[in-house]
């Protein structure tokens, strides 16, 4: 609730089954509709010289069975495989569209400051060198976080480019949902909704450095 009104409508990454749960749990019957693409994207150095995992290599970095870049044809040298937050966008992703519920192994913890609750145990970020590998959302590094010592690896040999986004080629294509709540499809979030799948919309969504659907 915003300002005492419940919002009309939320712009986001694929909710988790933990958030779907909740809205079940209060009565809340979502519509989610995709509203433009994305591309789920692993990153390591620029000088690490792998260029492109399957979606099997990264599915054992990420159980433990892999852990040394020579297992994938780089160097001899430990992996630092880093994870998210749980119930993040990039969270979620990562378990939905890539480990299909096999069980990850437990992420590298740091001790941060957190307000007024003192030092607080959290997930690791991920730190930029050649040992290291970490996922995100292909608009965070366009747009957000620019840095020319990060490459993004191609999966199953496919780099995440528009096209390979639009003909669902690259293996991990995701969306950006507008989810709205079902009582609510003839009201201000259904027909803000409706004008973001419009040909305007659709332009807008370009403009703000987004993939549209078309």
């Amino acid at each position: 609730i915003e300002g005492g009104h419940p919002v009309d409508l939320l712009i986001a990454t694929e909710p988790s089954a933990t958030e779907l749960s909740m809205a079940q749990k209060a009565g809340v019957e979502l519509i989610q509709q995709p509203v433009c693409l994305d591309a789920f994207v692993f990153i390591t150095h620029r000088d690490n010289p792998v260029d492109s995992l399957t979606v099997g290599q990264i599915q054992q970095i990420y159980t433990g069975r892999i852990t040394n870049w020579k297992q994938v044809g780089g160097l001899d040298q430990e992996m630092k495989a880093y994870q998210r937050e749980a119930n993040s966008g990039s969270q979620t992703a990562m378990e939905q569209l890539v480990m299909k519920g096999l069980r990850m192994t437990k992420p590298e913890k740091v001790r941060i400051i957190s307000g007024m609750a003192g030092l607080v145990d959290a997930v690791a970020e991920y730190q930029n060198d050649t040992a290291s590998i970490g996922y995100t959302y292909q608009y965070y590094i366009d747009t957000l976080y620019r840095n020319d010592q990060i490459k993004v690896l191609r999966v199953e040999g496919v780099a995440p480019t528009p096209d390979n986004l639009r003909g669902d080629v690259y293996p991990l294509t995701t969306r950006y949902y507008g989810v709205i709540r079902a009582a609510d499809a003839r009201n201000t979030g259904g027909r803000f909704l409706e004008w973001m799948l419009s040909e305007t919309g659709q332009q807008c969504i370009a403009l703000a450095g987004y993939l549209p659907l078309r």
